[in-house]
């Protein structure tokens, strides 16, 4: 069957090419795309060249290297088409969300597939990775009822934890620049500031400082923010990918006398601390119940056809204010 696909073929040059979704072999299905998301963290560091060449890729589904070409993406939702032999829980005609690149029409191992609520958008279950993201981030957070937590970034994923956090009961600062994300942020019930003032955060936190503190912009700046910004004994989680930029600190002063923890936050892992009682069957579980609860819509900000591709990269690369999710659309 053929099928259009996204494809960087060197840093800030995409391309549509046109392909083949081969028919699904034993444990396979093919689905037809409704809609997929641009992980606007990763994806934009995939399109500047800005990741180890040599790094292997950690999808199946994924195709080429990130010494270009590559096809890349992971959160994508449409509809099975095809079921091959030996496949239990997938029909044709269910909505999915699967870990795939942006295609039209592709093949896969059903095990890299979920089947959506059916409460929910199929065109919004592209969400399903970022909100996977969002849940383990907090997991590697874990904060007590009534602490204040401080995200940096709310981006997609900085304002799926902001919502995921506010149900935990903690106290939201929410920190970014735009105005537009920012005020999302104030209508999930966050507090916001445009920056990482640790003064400001120490005024609204009683002198103490931010419990814990979420980096999720993408800037290796903010990690000093981020640091500077939780009390003493305070915990920061790094939950941004920054692929080859550098990243500086200064450690002699509050984190030193502070005794403040950094700890790195990545989807392929779980908290270890919910070991046994959380496995990876339960996670995804979590996601989709919560998937309907969220506030997914206004996320979306800019819609695509695949065709545009290359506008949407290169608009994905200036990043705009008012930028906060941008999705493709399919036929």
């Amino acid at each position: 069957m053929p099928a259009d696909a996204i494809w960087v073929t060197a840093p800030r040059t995409v391309v549509v090419r046109r392909e083949t979704a081969p028919p699904p072999a034993a444990g396979e299905v093919r689905v037809a795309a409704i809609a997929s998301l641009i992980s606007h963290g990763t994806e934009r560091l995939v399109y500047r060249g800005q990741i180890d060449p040599t790094l292997p890729l950690d999808l199946p589904t994924l195709s080429g290297s990130f010494a270009f070409p590559i096809k890349y993406g992971y959160a994508i939702a449409g509809r099975v088409i095809d079921v091959g032999p030996g496949v239990d829980g997938l029909n044709i005609g269910d909505a999915v969300a699967a870990l795939h690149p942006h295609q039209s029409v592709f093949t896969l191992p059903a095990h890299l597939v979920k089947r959506l609520p059916a409460n929910l958008d199929p065109a919004l279950g592209g969400f399903y990775a970022n909100v996977e993201t969002a849940l383990t981030i907090c997991h590697d957070a874990a904060p007590r009822l009534g602490e204040t937590v401080a995200v940096l970034g709310q981006g997609v994923v900085g304002l799926l934890v902001t919502q995921l956090l506010l149900r935990t009961g903690a106290r939201v600062i929410a920190i970014d620049p735009d105005p537009y994300r920012r005020e999302l942020a104030e209508r999930f019930g966050a507090i916001t500031l445009a920056h990482a003032d640790p003064a400001a955060i120490v005024e609204l936190t009683g002198g103490k400082g931010a419990d814990i503190a979420i980096e999720v912009s993408g800037a290796p700046a903010a990690l000093q923010q981020a640091i500077d910004a939780v009390a003493v004994e305070g915990l920061v989680v790094v939950a941004s990918w920054y692929g080859q930029k550098p990243v500086t600190l200064t450690l002699g002063g509050h984190f030193h006398r502070g005794r403040v923890r950094v700890r790195s936050s990545q989807v392929g892992w779980l908290a270890p601390e919910t070991l046994p009682r959380w496995d990876y069957a339960r996670r995804t579980a979590t996601v989709m119940e919560l998937l309907p609860q969220l506030r997914l819509a206004e996320l979306v900000s800019h819609r695509f056809r695949l065709a545009q591709a290359a506008d949407a990269y290169a608009l994905l690369d200036i990043s705009p204010a008012g930028l906060i999710q941008i999705a493709f659309e399919y036929d």
